[in-house]
């Protein structure tokens, strides 16, 4: 709608400052021309802007000039008072901070967004951890995060696979991820050294040091984390499971596996005599898999591929020689 795109425009002004048209128009997706219509329309409306001639040219707002016009539409409303997670803002130390922008916000908008925004406040609720696993304690949370913010050096030591290491970082984001705070960072030089991903709740000291250092050219968090969790699944490999299903363990599947158990009781066969079904499985080329397999317990049957089904009859033997049928754990 047109009155959409000249409030964007007006805002982006207000925001960037000088704007040439090419530059408008490419932000707005619609063309040069299309952007003087605007610009007339908007000083017609009143709207002080200016027009600078030249090679260093562009629209602007006159000096000072601000709308308090926020544009808000319903949805956007509704959104914005989704985003606060108070679980997550606590362990920044902006619990406090966070409700009292809300509030702001809140009684900046008009009535019927405020009532709305209230609304979804009370009637929808953001929990980031899965269940039956609470968050780790992360006591270094806040002077990583503080290292983030002032560009500084964080040493601290980190309990790492083969026990506790002293490190020196330069931390260049911090990424909640399921619950689990993560702090991704460089150990040495950030023009050749790695980027990493360390887990906050692994360091057992950090401080803040003095030092400052320089940011990697064009490193972008939002792009790192993408591009990493993307490696991370492609190092862990997925295999394809052939099960056999007991109706039981056909109503736990999508509870279990999420969308993947939801897809394979879709294309499961036609039930046997006995009311189990075949069907196949995505799942990890691990050991993961074989312990998220036995949590369906007696009622499935790993059919292939073979590595995995004896990997999965091995565990059960293992099971099977520590709880003896006639054992009694009371007599020694």
């Amino acid at each position: 709608m047109r009155a959409d795109r000249l409030l964007s425009l007006l805002l982006l002004l207000q925001n960037r400052g000088r704007m040439t048209a090419p530059e408008l128009a490419e932000r707005l997706e619609v063309s040069v021309r299309t952007v003087y219509r605007d610009v007339e329309a908007l000083a017609a409306a009143g709207v002080p802007v200016l027009a600078d001639r030249g090679p260093e040219g562009g629209y602007r707002l006159v000096e000072g000039y601000r709308t308090r016009l926020t544009g808000l539409t319903a949805a956007e409303a509704d959104a914005l008072f989704l985003v606060g997670a108070p679980g997550p803002a606590r362990d920044l130390g902006l619990g406090g901070v966070l409700a009292t922008a809300r509030l702001k916000v809140q009684a900046a908008l008009p009535a019927e967004l405020a009532e709305r925004a209230r609304l979804m406040g009370e009637r929808f609720h953001l929990d980031a951890p899965g269940w039956f696993r609470g968050a780790d304690p992360v006591p270094q949370l806040a002077a990583v995060t503080r290292a983030v913010w002032e560009q500084r050096l964080l040493r601290g030591t980190y309990r790492g696979p083969r026990g506790e290491v002293r490190r020196e970082l330069r931390p260049l984001g911090v990424v909640l991820k399921s619950g689990t705070w993560y702090l991704v960072a460089t150990a040495g030089d950030p023009a050749t050294a790695p980027v990493r991903t360390y887990r906050v709740s692994r360091f057992t000291a950090a401080e803040v040091a003095e030092e400052g250092f320089e940011r990697p050219a064009g490193f972008a968090l939002a792009a790192y984390w993408e591009e990493s969790s993307l490696a991370l699944e492609s190092r862990i490999g997925r295999v394809t499971a052939r099960l056999r299903l007991s109706p039981r363990a056909c109503r736990l599947l999508p509870m279990m596996y999420g969308a993947a158990g939801g897809r394979a009781l879709a294309q499961a066969g036609e039930p046997g005599p006995d009311g189990w079904v075949e069907t196949e499985l995505a799942v990890e080329a691990s050991t993961v898999a074989v312990g998220d397999l036995l949590r369906l317990g007696p009622d499935a049957e790993v059919l292939g591929p073979p590595e995995l089904r004896r990997a999965v009859a091995e565990a059960v033997t293992a099971l099977a020689a520590r709880y003896p049928a006639d054992a009694d754990p009371l007599v020694d």
